[in-house]
């Protein structure tokens, strides 16, 4: 009964595995297009740099923050304006000439005091000149006093008027602290970009090295593939000639169908990988593209010094370069609170038309103009205490600011410390996978001839080349663990990436 069941297991595989042989195709699972774009690392990152939608949003922000810098500056030049308005009385102003009673009598006495003397001139005018100059009659106490109880309206039911002012600060400290706060927050917005072209940069690179790092793998299945292909069709033919036992070829044709899916998934995580690298560099996903070079290419950067002296540079980090920035921009703005205490001193100049009537004949209407220029002080004196508050309330951000700086910076140092240790490990583990590399290709080819001679099993064959393929698959690993941490590294310590003239230069990273 056993043996009948291991027959019917060894037929089933043998027609379920050639039925996949048949349709297993390799040009099938990556096709070969002649028409897909090659891309370099180094055109990558120039596509990143014109299409990749954060450094597109990071360019907008300064090209903002440079307008409202301009906007600032605009407070040093005179505001000028011009304006019109017009009013419709409704009910006219009435104006009263004294009191009533001896008030008003008190009042006629003084304004009669007053213009007597120029009365009697009138009067000497007069008798000079008889019949054109007519003489002047005092009014009478009584209608004098009248007038002042019942008072007269005043103005005119239409007035109009138009004109310009402008202003201009002269001496305004306040003001000039705001301006160097603008221009900070402008260099701020440019170290901020920065720092998006960095992340962008380090995103690009890890993408590029994972398209490589799964077309290696494929590489390597596709070899474990052929030789289970191989190793099957030769326990097929020493089957044939009574050289192997049953087992034996179903053994190989199960190392051959477990072969199959691994190379299947190696494709897809290219095709994946792919999709990823175009969706950083903002590239249509349906675009065709595949990557030049190989993990190899990076293999020799893996024992170059990447620091020098010791311990890591990090005035380059972008981080403690925006900390930085925002700590000059709190103490500019203590100095910008601390000068609310000082005056302020503004130009003034008006110029202006008025006109009141109490008709619409604009042609008849007589305008009369009004200008001025002047200076106007203005003194701080109380506050309620918001002026000191606000120089406190700067003084204790401008503290928290310096909390967060030293820690940031220890975060950081322990970031480096564990990129070269990264590093440091794979280059170890590179050396160890390439001395196993050696021993299991030896192993493999002793297993391999001494299976043709009979003189090793199909487990041992198998067992050998499952060791070769782990060992190939630790080298190309151990390549990608360095080049990762590597990228890591340089996004940490802020290393550029940009040449002077704005191309990309990869020279300055270690490669």
């Amino acid at each position: 009964m056993y043996l009948k069941r291991i027959f019917a297991t060894a037929i089933v595989t043998f027609f379920a595995v050639g039925a996949a042989r048949a349709q297993y195709n390799p040009d099938a699972i990556i096709p070969v297009d002649s028409t897909a774009t090659i891309l370099s690392l180094e055109d990558a990152l120039k596509i990143a740099l014109s299409e990749n939608v954060s450094v597109k949003v990071a360019d907008k922000e300064i090209e903002r923050l440079k307008y409202a810098k301009a906007g600032t500056y605009a407070a040093l030049f005179p505001q000028i304006n011009a304006s019109a308005s017009y009013q419709r009385t409704i009910k006219k102003q009435v104006m009263y000439m004294g009191g009533s009673g001896n008030s008003g009598g008190g009042m006629a006495s003084m304004v009669s005091g007053l213009t007597e003397p120029i009365m009697h001139y009138i009067n000497q005018l007069v008798a000079l000149h008889p019949g054109q100059v007519q003489p002047y009659i005092p009014p009478e106490a009584e209608e004098t006093e009248s007038s002042g109880n019942d008072g007269f309206e005043v103005g005119r039911l239409n007035t109009w008027s138009a004109g310009i002012n402008a202003a201009m600060p002269l001496v305004n400290a306040q003001l000039w602290s705001s301006l160097k706060i603008s221009g900070q927050q402008v260099e701020l917005a440019v170290e901020k970009a920065r720092e998006s072209r960095l992340s962008m940069v380090a995103e690009v690179k890890q993408a590029y090295y994972a398209v490589l790092l799964a077309k290696e793998a494929l590489n390597v299945f596709e070899r474990v593939y052929e030789n289970a292909l191989l190793n099957a069709e030769k326990t097929e033919r020493r089957h044939n000639v009574q050289k192997a036992s049953d087992l034996d070829l179903v053994r190989s044709k199960t190392a051959l169908a477990n072969a199959i899916p691994d190379v299947y998934n190696a494709a897809s995580s290219i095709a994946l990988a792919l999709w990823q690298l175009k969706a950083v560099i903002g590239m249509d996903l349906d675009e065709d593209i595949d990557v030049e070079g190989k993990l190899d290419d990076y293999a020799d950067g893996m024992f170059r010094d990447i620091t020098e002296g010791g311990e890591a540079d990090l005035s380059g980090n972008s981080s403690l370069r925006q900390l930085e920035l925002q700590a000059d921009m709190l103490a500019e703005t203590v100095k910008m609170q601390t000068w609310a205490y000082m005056p302020s001193l503004a130009l003034n100049f008006a110029y202006s038309f008025n006109s009141m009537n109490d008709d619409f004949k604009f042609s008849e209407y007589k305008w009369t103009p009004y200008s001025y220029v002047g200076l106007s002080l203005s003194i701080p004196i109380f506050s309620g205490g918001k002026r000191f508050n606000d120089v406190r309330q700067a003084k204790v951000q401008a503290a928290e600011l310096d909390y967060q700086r030293v820690n940031v910076e220890r975060q950081l140092k322990i970031a480096v410390r564990q990129c070269l240790k990264t590093m440091e490990t794979a280059m170890k583990t590179r050396i160890a996978a390439e001395d196993a590399l050696s021993s299991a290709e030896k192993a493999y080819g002793i297993a391999e001839k001494s299976f043709e001679v009979g003189r090793a099993t199909l487990t041992d064959l198998n067992d050998a080349q499952l060791a070769l393929t782990q060992a190939n698959l630790a080298v190309c690993q151990s390549v990608y663990n360095f080049i990762v941490a590597k990228t890591s590294l340089e996004q940490t310590l802020g290393r550029d990436f940009l040449a002077d003239d704005g191309s990309v230069d990869l020279d300055g990273s270690y490669r």
